[in-house]
């Protein structure tokens, strides 16, 4: 499995899975829908399955003596760590905007501000994603299109429903928006919620993708 990894992050990695990650900063952009940043990891896993697919990847990775379900395995568990990076450079800008900017400018009139339940969100957006995009592509891994338009509807519908609850709740409103130093319980639920919600998603993911792609002749 480590020698997989090692070879979807020496063949496979995309640029923009690298560069996306510095999306991050875009929590320093006043009023913006921050979940968005969260689309271009989507992305980036879009090129890069593209780009596998046109180097023929997978065809090469089956006549390696690995088992044919860790291949789908390794390359989710190589997004997951780039998506947790990003999760976690977003925290980090977040913190670094409340510490260096005043308070009227934390809260965000798009959505949620840069806090721990927009990192929440971000999880599930993600988890979102993965469930959809993986499953479908690894079933036919010729077709990578439809399982990214689908999972990239999914994550803005989403989306949309989240600055929508900004603007008709007083949880997203209030409660939720604004500097971690208010409202930290509710907060940190938030996040928790997110991130457990992340996890069982991908574990969802990995095993639908494992076990369709056993029955893929390539």
């Amino acid at each position: 499995m480590l020698n997989l990894i090692k070879k979807e992050l020496s063949l496979c990695m995309h640029p923009t899975s690298f560069i996306f990650l510095s999306f991050a900063a875009l929590v320093f952009i006043p009023n913006y829908p921050y979940e968005v940043i969260f689309f271009f990891s989507a992305l980036s896993t879009f090129f890069g399955s593209l780009m596998a697919r046109e180097n023929v990847d997978l065809a090469f990775s089956c006549i390696l003596p690995v088992k044919k379900e860790f291949i789908p395995l390794s390359r989710i568990l190589v997004v997951v760590g780039l998506q947790c990076v990003l999760l976690i450079l977003t925290g980090i800008f977040g913190v670094i905007k409340e510490a260096v900017l005043p308070p009227e400018m934390i809260v965000n009139q798009a959505g949620i501000s840069a806090n721990l339940a927009m990192i929440g969100n971000g999880a599930i957006l993600l988890g979102i994603f993965n469930v959809i995009f993986f499953p479908i592509y690894y079933k036919r891994p010729d077709k990578i299109g439809a399982p990214f338009l689908i999972g990239a509807i999914a994550m803005f519908f989403l989306i949309g429903i989240l600055i929508a609850l900004r603007w008709t709740t007083l949880l997203f409103s209030e409660v939720l928006n604004g500097s971690n130093l208010n409202n930290i319980v509710p907060k940190l639920t938030a996040f928790g919620i997110g991130l457990i919600s992340y996890i069982i998603l991908n574990f969802i993911a990995c095993k639908l993708s494992m076990k369709r792609f056993k029955t893929v002749d390539l």
